[in-house]
């Protein structure tokens, strides 16, 4: 199906661009949402007619994103999420999830279709996450996930979590015992943060 494009859609082209798209992406996202008409003469007829408030609509959308990308960008925000041993969520951190905590944290209203996850979240550590406050205007944020406030102060600071604790404690055991520490040891103790609970 061809469509008039009513806004710049990000990866199918800018305002006024007639594309072609799959009928199901045309009928269930881009003609509901209000951002494209099916391309028919009439339609082109009226999308002319409508130019200009269509540019003024969308510079005001762009002009009030732009304000509130600068409260979020760069930003580093910490979900606390259950975990396994080896890090592995038990679940994911969803778009819902993330816009939550973005917009009770900056007082910023971002919804979840908003916020753009190459891959699912499925392990603790830090990730990069781009938002797309407008469709000109992404942002990039930091996520924090950790199974504690600890562990995420941990991670923010750059210490390895990847290290089992148990062989964290166990070489600070050997390093106590022996009242040396031999290279082997020093390296288990420099990798990550041992005994700090």
């Amino acid at each position: 199906m061809h469509v008039i494009l009513l806004e710049r859609v990000e990866k199918l082209g800018a305002m006024g661009d007639v594309v072609r798209v799959k009928d199901g992406y045309a009928r269930n996202f881009l003609l509901p949402s209000g951002k494209a008409l099916r391309a028919s003469e009439s339609n082109k007829v009226r999308f002319e007619s409508q130019r200009e408030a269509l540019l003024k609509r969308n510079d005001e959308r762009k002009a009030s994103a732009e304000a509130q990308a600068e409260k979020v960008n760069g930003q580093s925000f910490v979900i606390i999420r259950q975990a396994g041993e080896s890090g592995q969520l038990y679940g994911s951190v969803s778009t819902r999830d993330i816009a939550q905590v973005v917009s009770e944290e900056t007082g910023t209203e971002v919804v979840r279709n908003q916020v753009v996850l190459e891959q699912p979240i499925k392990s603790i550590g830090l990730t990069q996450v781009r938002i797309a406050l407008h469709p000109e205007v992404p942002v990039t944020i930091t996520l924090n996930i950790a199974r504690s406030t600890d562990e995420a102060e941990s991670q923010a600071r750059g210490e390895d979590l990847s290290i089992p604790m148990d062989e964290r404690e166990a070489a600070l055991e050997a390093a106590q015992f022996d009242g040396e520490l031999d290279d082997e040891v020093l390296e288990i103790l420099n990798r990550g943060d041992v005994g700090e609970e």
